[in-house]
This record gives C-alpha cells, structure tokens and sequence, in this order.
C-alpha cells in the first residue's frame, strides 16, 4: 500500500499555534519535505521531533516532486510543509498534491494557520464574501492591470505583499481603487503584530515613516455598489428608444435592461405605462 501525504499548516509566527494532531504526524510520518529545512528543523527541535527532512520548494519541486512519489509509493508516508502557514497557499505544493492524487495516493490536510484567513478575522471587514488574490504582481505595470481588474470587486480583496513594495503597492491602489478603505497587517503573531486600517492615504502615511518588515497582508473594502438609474434616466431612454420605427418593443425592453443594468421586468412596466400614455410613440 502506498503511504499517506500529509498537508500539514505550521505556524506563522508564534510557536504555540500549532494543532496537537500536527505534532503527532509530524512525529510520525517517515519524511518532512519543507519549503526550508532549516526553518522547520526549528520548529521540529521546539517539539522534540527528530525526523529526516528534505527540501521542496519552488526551483526543485519538479525533481524533487518525483523524488517524494517515489517514496510514498514504497509506502512510506510524508509530511508538506512550507516555512509558514498552510502548504499550497500562495506556497509550492499543489503539483505535488495533484500528481499524487493522480496515482491514487492519499492525501490528508491538517489545517492551521494562514496568515490571510488570520488577517481577514481580526480586519473589521465583512467577512460573508472575499476573494484571495495571493502576491501582487512585481512590475507596476502588471500591478495597475491587475487592480484595474478588481475596480468594481463587490467582495473583500486580499493579497499578499513583500514588504518592499507595499508603498508601491498603495500608491498604485488609491490611483486605480480610489482612497479606498484598507487594511494592512503585518508581522501576524509576532511580538510586533500590527493593524492599520483606514483609507489608502491615511494608511500609506503612516508606513512612509516605517521600515516595514515580515510577511504582509493587504485587505481592501468592496467596491461601492452601483448607484441605480434614477426614474428620469430610464424614463428619458426609455422614451428615446420607443419614438424609433426601426425597433420592436421587445427589444426596447431588452437593450434598455442591458444598458442600465436593470431587471427586464422593471423596465417593461414603465415601458408599458409610456406606451400607454403616449400613442404617439407609434407602436
């Protein structure tokens, strides 16, 4: 029988927050392939864990990768890890995962820390809708694009940033997003975890003055909803449309509902009340 890949999640900072069921695998399996084996033997030695590791990480996953197979199909059983945080987030390892599962090969998630999930919980967004972009892009270029992408996003966004570049970062975004509302945090767990949350500028403000460092997350509010058309603009399109010949009233309907982005229904009943008001329209 093939042995089990485990996903494991370690901590992102402080120590104490791992689960007991990870240090229980981790002592156990016969093989942790870490994103640092330096960083994890750490954490391994905090736990009284001697285990043989091994690297995985970006620049050998593919050689590495096959080297891990090879083992759980001898029926030996591996533990991903990455230096924080859950594996495969923004982390090497879903390829691994991937071709595993293509050979029957189980694998089983240990859930922990994320640094994203932690900075969403204590941000003071609505948390009922979001979506994870992961790192920005480094080139602004590709940062504008990326952000002009997510304008009119009506969910949380969350990225993940060096902190390098994180006034870059935010200068690009209150030029795209406008002085959006943000969060940023910083240094989660650690003895100098920090959130700021305010509009861009305020927010890029109070970093210009800070030699900001550790992982960084971002959270951007949603965009503001829409307004919707007022009575007059529909009114006067409405009208527009229903003085040509060369246009049914269906389809009045139908391209009036695209243009205002409103239901069919709603404009069909002011159409019809037009119509009926005014034979002069020519229907």
């Amino acid at each position: 029988m093939p042995g089990i890949l485990y996903i494991i999640a370690t901590p992102i900072g402080n120590l104490e927050d791992i689960t007991y069921r990870a240090v229980r695998i981790l002592g156990e399996v016969d093989l942790v392939a870490a994103e640092d084996t330096r960083h994890t033997r750490k954490l391994l030695s905090r736990y009284g864990i001697s285990k043989p590791l091994t690297s995985y990480f970006d620049h050998n996953k593919s050689l590495k990768g096959e080297y891990l197979l090879a083992r759980l199909r001898d029926g030996q059983s591996v533990a991903l890890v990455t230096d924080a945080g859950t594996p495969c987030i923004s982390d090497p390892g879903h390829q691994l995962v991937r071709d595993a599962v293509s050979e029957g090969i189980l694998v089983v998630p240990v859930p922990g820390p994320s640094a994203f999930v932690a900075a969403l919980s204590a941000a003071g967004l609505p948390t009922d809708a979001f979506v994870f972009e992961g790192f920005l892009p480094s080139r602004a270029k590709k940062r504008l694009e990326k952000l002009a992408h997510l304008k009119s996003e009506q969910r949380v966004v969350v990225f993940y940033e060096a902190p390098g570049r994180l006034q870059a970062a935010l200068a690009d975004m209150r030029e795209v997003l406008g002085d959006r509302h943000v969060v940023v945090a910083r240094e989660l767990t650690k003895i100098h975890e920090e959130f700021v949350r305010g509009r861009v500028s305020f927010v890029a403000n109070h970093f210009a003055a800070v030699n900001v460092k550790g992982e960084v997350v971002i959270l951007v509010a949603p965009a503001p909803a829409p307004a919707a058309p007022g009575e007059g603009e529909l009114t006067d399109l409405l009208r527009n449309y229903l003085s040509r010949s060369d246009i049914t009233f269906k389809d009045v309907v139908k391209r009036v509902s695209v243009e205002l982005d409103i239901s069919r229904a709603q404009v069909y009943e002011v159409a019809l009340k037009l119509k009926n008001d005014d034979e002069s329209v020519g229907f």
